[in-house]
Order: structure tokens, then C-alpha cells, then sequence
């Protein structure tokens, strides 16, 4: 409000005032008493209105810079365990959650068919072998014939066509022989390739550590011609691995071997210790969002950590201990365009005065002081206004003001 102008205009009244009719001066009268009551109930209700500042002192702490992600856990080893032959599942011989070794039998499948092809290639062999003797015999009768009648042909005793007719033969019986050689391999690894398939019904661990999964019942048939049906899975759980899913912006921030840790739901105030073993390069979009696979491996001896456990994971980009620190309400860009540097409003008594600061680390709530400032300088975070309001039934209210 204009309170000169208000006085100017009151002092040049009278000579006005002198010209209006009767009724017009009451009218003007009762305007200038309002006017004189709005002025004085003005400057009582607001006149008094004073400015607080919100503080904080500096302090000395430990503070750390980090990247946060959002992960899950699963073992760093484990194997599918599937079935390489088709038949009925027969018998299962664990349960999930049950620890087994590197070659315990974990189950069974119908093996009649592999048992049958087996039998037959087995009585095949069989077969071919006895061909095999019958026909070096040939051969070995061939071969002294054949020697008898080239002796006989040098005096003349047989003629030369019975001669050659014998030499032929015992060639013919040499091939004979090899023949079913070769058929006898055949029949052998067809042999050993039955064997292996039933070899296949049962089924061994190929590791050890923990059942955690059953995905084949007892009972039900299998079918490999297409894929290899799982029947369960096996996992190592004495150590996981937290596959945390960063941000675009902040994966180049992260390396191998930089420290890291990570809590869980189900225990939010204890901290798992590890490092970055690999960024995979490879990334995955998730409603339109880049985000990469960060692996960090942990040892879980207690077994307290499970598959699929939800971890909110913290890549330490650095870390300070027992240092000055400030809030960052406290930090105001600085005119110099360095970027460590900030302007923070110091309290001197009862006003604030700037003061140029250099900051180290920082995170969203503090940052650490390099210089600048000092343990137990006292920073405006904020501001309030607090406003006096006129005596009424009810609660006053203040409106808020900007440093």
C-alpha cells in the first residue's frame, strides 16, 4: 500500500471537502474513518511479519558416493538336470531341498525298450562273429588248396585254370572275412550306442550342492526327440550371485573389482560385502528403459541368502571417514563454474552471509567439506516466514519466503 499518496490525498480534503453537499461530506467522513481502520488493522496484521531461517550445523561423519540398483539372488552354480532318454519317469530317489554328491542316483527311467535293443544288438554281434569263424575257415581251407594246386601246376599235374580258379578263391574268401568285420564294428558301436541310451535311464548328479527344484513328477513320460526335458535342478548355495540391474546413465560409472554391498527384505539392516565380478555387455529393456547386469558373488555359508531373494544393491563409488560434512539443502551453485565448488549462507549471529566452499563426495542429503567451512558452522538449509496474525478464535498461519 501507497501510504504517501494515502497521506496526500487526506491533507488536500478540506478544500474539497468545503464543496460537497451535506450528505456527501457524511459519505466521505464514514470512507475516511474505514480507510483509517483498514490502514491501522493492515499494519498490525502484517507490520509484524519476521523472517527464520531453517539451520544445520556442520559436523564431522563418514559419508560414501554410491550407485543403488534393484537385483535378485541366485547361485552362482547350478545345472538343470534333464533326461537324454524318452520312457516313463519310474522312480524319483530325492526330494527338493535334500543335499547330494557328485554322482548319487537321483532317478529312474522305464528302461524295457533300451534293454530290448540291447539284447538284440548283443545277439547281432554274436552272429557276426560266429560268420566271421565259419568264413576264415573257408578261407584257411581256400589257402591250402591253393597252395596244393600251385605246387602241382609247376609239374604239370593240374591245369592252369584249376590253378587261377583256386587263387581266386581264396581271395574271395578274404574279402568274405573282412566284410563281416566291418559288418561286426558296425554291429558293436550300434551296441555301445544302445548301451548308452540305457545308461541314460538312470540318472546321476552331475555335481554337487542342493536339490531346488522338481519340475518332473514320478509317473510322468518323457520325450527327448524334441528338447531335453528338465527333471530338476541342482544349486551350489554356499555361494549367490546378486544380478543388479543398472541404469544406462550410471553403468559407466561401475568396473569389476570396485566394492559393493547389499541388503535384502527379510533383513534390511544387515549388509552382504562383496566386489563387481563382471558388467555383462549385453543389455535388457524394460519398458523402454536400458538397463545392464552387474554380477557381484557372495559367500552365504549361513545359507541366509535364497534363490529369487530381492536385494537393493550399492556400487561404492567412494567412501570418506570422520570428515566434515553439510547438508546439500545447504549448497548453492557457484558463480565460478568449478563443480566442487558451492555458495552456502553462513550464520553470523543473527544474519547469513555467503561463504564459497569446496566439496569432496557427495550424495542426496550430505556432501563432504574440503574447505570452506569448519565443524560446528552453523549454514542455512531453508527459510521461513512467520507471520503475526490479528486476535481471532482460531490458529494463525505463516506464508513462506525465499532467501
Amino acid at each position: 500500500m501507497n501510504f504517501g499518496s494515502l497521506g496526500q490525498r487526506i491533507a488536500n480534503l478540506p478544500a474539497d471537502y468545503r464543496r460537497l453537499s451535506p450528505l456527501m461530506r457524511v459519505v466521505v467522513a464514514l470512507g475516511v474513518v474505514l480507510l483509517l481502520a483498514a490502514v491501522v488493522w493492515y499494519a498490525q496484521s502484517f507490520g509484524s511479519s519476521k523472517t527464520s531461517f531453517k539451520t544445520a550445523a556442520v559436523t564431522r561423519g563418514d559419508i560414501e558416493q554410491t550407485v543403488t540398483a534393484l537385483g535378485a539372488l541366485q547361485p552362482k552354480d547350478y545345472v538343470d538336470v534333464g533326461a537324454q532318454a524318452s520312457g516313463e519317469l519310474q522312480i524319483v530317489h530325492v526330494n527338493i531341498g535334500d543335499v547330494v554328491n557328485k554322482g548319487d542316483l537321483l532317478a529312474e527311467i522305464d528302461p524295457t525298450v533300451y534293454e530290448s535293443a540291447v539284447a538284440a544288438d548283443r545277439a547281432k554281434v554274436r552272429d557276426l562273429q560266429a560268420q566271421i569263424k565259419r568264413q576264415e575257415a573257408q578261407l584257411e581251407l581256400a589257402q591250402i588248396q591253393n597252395r596244393r594246386n600251385q605246387g602241382l601246376l609247376k609239374i604239370n599235374a593240374i591245369s592252369k585254370d584249376a590253378a587261377d580258379t583256386s587263387a581266386a578263391t581264396v581271395k574271395q574268401d578274404k574279402a568274405s572275412v573282412d566284410s563281416l568285420k566291418a559288418q561286426l564294428d558296425q554291429a558293436n558301436s550300434t551296441l555301445q550306442g544302445d548301451e548308452a541310451n540305457l545308461s541314460y535311464c538312470k540318472i546321476y548328479a552331475p555335481m554337487s550342492g542342493t536339490v531346488t527344484s522338481q519340475t518332473t513328477l514320478q509317473g510322468q513320460t518323457l520325450n527327448n526327440r524334441q528338447t531335453a526335458p528338465t527333471i530338476l535342478q541342482i544349486a551350489d548355495l554356499s555361494t549367490m550371485t546378486v544380478k543388479a540391474q543398472v541404469a544406462e546413465a550410471d553403468v559407466g560409472k561401475l568396473k569389476a573389482g570396485m566394492p559393493v554391498y547389499f541388503t535384502t527384505l527379510g533383513m534390511p539392516d544387515r549388509k552382504w560385502r562383496s566386489t563387481v565380478r563382471q558388467i555383462l555387455p549385453t543389455p535388457e529393456t524394460v519398458n523402454d528403459v536400458i538397463l545392464y547386469d552387474a554380477l557381484t558373488d557372495v559367500a552365504n555359508e549361513d545359507k541366509a541368502l535364497m534363490t529369487s531373494m530381492t536385494a537393493q544393491v550399492f556400487f561404492v563409488l567412494g567412501e570418506a571417514k570422520n570428515v566434515p560434512i553439510v547438508p546439500t539443502a545447504a549448497l548453492r551453485p557457484s558463480r565460478s563454474g568449478d563443480k566442487n565448488t558451492y555458495r552456502v549462507m553462513v550464520m553470523d549471529g543473527s544474519r547469513p552471509n555467503p561463504r564459497e566452499v569446496k566439496i569432496g563426495l557427495m550424495n542426496r542429503t550430505t556432501a563432504e567439506v574440503v574447505s570452506g567451512l569448519v565443524e560446528g558452522d552453523i549454514v542455512v538449509t531453508g527459510v521461513e516466514s512467520g507471520t503475526a496474525q490479528p486476535k481471532r478464535s482460531g490458529s494463525g498461519g505463516g506464508r513462506p519466503a525465499t532467501l
